[in-house]
């Protein structure tokens, strides 16, 4: 039974009652349906792909889209709820963060009404599984240097390009493509287009890719060879509207990466603490150790400094008014300290920390990718740097 190691007080937004039943929800469903799978998950590569019916049928999908289009009308409340609950209990590497908080906001946010009224409603159900596929081999972070394009043909555009590092690529049946409408434009000439990949030819997925961690979560490359969607495709009324729409929605998918790495240091001293409360070694238990009582001392202090940012960080989100530095900030900030807590939870767990039977080397090799993706820390910095 997972026990908050931190005890720091819940901000008002997360002590709404509406919140605390979605939470409460999110809980008792994670415990029942991902826990007990989530070893056969990670030798398979993907989750089930029963568990996105399953969650649609419990109401936990998409909980922030506007009751119109058949969501709960919820807030970042409820995404901060979900995403704690995953790494809290140890469903971390089912992708449904991305489809819950990234690309349901996409289509809330440009799309027509004809588009949230066809997708939204799938989404919810568990009968979409949305992605986004913007990374390709060759320009990882660097958007305005992406290679695929969407050409005009027809009523519609002729899609071609490769894509890869994409979360739940292996099993996304909705897809937001980044390509250039016009390709002599550089920014300006991003569009964003949906393809359902059941409707469409020349689609194509690629291998899973071996990852070091994050091992139950599908991460694919994926190919469009002469793809044609419609003119109803393109995500917002005009082209070229794709970096824009990216760089408005950035700061919140950061903000998802920082309060994931707040769970995941939350249940790492859980896990540790525990530990070193039963491991005994020179006739004592390891936590009655000066050198112990440090490190988790310097853990916890970096978990809660880092809970309490991503507070106030959510605070300025609902308030629409968290900008991109200060999303950077907490995406590279707790990102860092996450990387830290981890080594020394297993340092802490000695030889068994490295052990994959223990939790602690899951999450230690899981925590690893959160300083890269979202924009790398780096990428991070720079975006910090232009403020001073």
């Amino acid at each position: 039974m997972f026990q908050d190691p931190l005890n720091v007080p819940r901000p008002a937004f997360l002590e709404r009652e509406d919140v605390r039943m979605f939470e409460d929800t999110v809980r008792a469903f994670m415990a029942k349906e991902c826990v007990p799978n989530a070893e056969r998950w990670e030798e398979q590569g993907m989750v089930d792909r029963e568990i996105w019916t399953k969650a649609g049928k419990a109401g936990i999908l998409c909980p922030s889209v506007p009751e119109e289009y058949g969501g709960a009308g919820g807030d970042w409340g409820h995404e901060y709820v979900f995403h704690t609950a995953g790494a809290e209990i140890g469903a971390a590497g089912w992708g449904v963060g991305l489809h819950n908080s990234i690309i349901a906001p996409y289509v809330t946010h440009y799309g027509s009404e004809d588009q949230k009224k066809s997708v939204l409603p799938r989404m919810i159900s568990g009968e979409l599984i949305g992605a986004i596929a913007m990374s390709e081999p060759g320009t990882g972070s660097d958007l305005q240097s992406v290679k695929t394009t969407a050409i005009k043909d027809g009523n519609g555009y002729r899609i071609n390009g490769q894509k890869t590092f994409i979360t739940n690529g292996g099993s996304a049946n909705f897809i937001i493509v980044v390509a250039k409408t016009d390709p002599s434009k550089g920014f300006d000439g991003v569009s964003l287009l949906m393809v359902e990949t059941d409707k469409v030819e020349g689609f194509r997925r690629g291998r899973l890719l071996d990852k070091v961690g994050m091992k139950a979560q599908d991460t694919a490359e994926l190919f469009f060879e002469d793809v044609w969607v419609p003119a109803d495709a393109l995500l917002g009324q005009e082209e070229g509207q794709g970096f824009i729409q990216l760089m408005q929605q950035l700061p919140q998918e950061r903000l998802q990466i920082a309060v994931q790495g707040v769970g995941a240091m939350k249940r790492a001293l859980h896990e540790t603490i525990n530990y070193t409360k039963e491991r005994e070694a020179f006739g004592r238990p390891i936590l009655k150790f000066q050198n112990t009582q440090f490190k988790l001392a310097e853990c916890k202090t970096k978990a809660t400094l880092a809970e309490v940012f991503t507070h106030h960080c959510s605070e300025r989100l609902m308030k629409g008014e968290l900008d991109a530095a200060t999303a950077s900030m907490a995406k590279y900030w707790v990102s860092e300290a996450q990387n830290e807590v981890m080594d020394e939870c297993v340092q802490l767990h000695g030889g068994y920390g490295y052990m994959r039977e223990y939790p602690i080397a899951k999450m230690w090799t899981d925590s690893r990718v959160q300083r890269i993706y979202g924009g790398t820390n780096e990428i991070m910095k720079l975006l910090i740097a232009r403020t001073l």
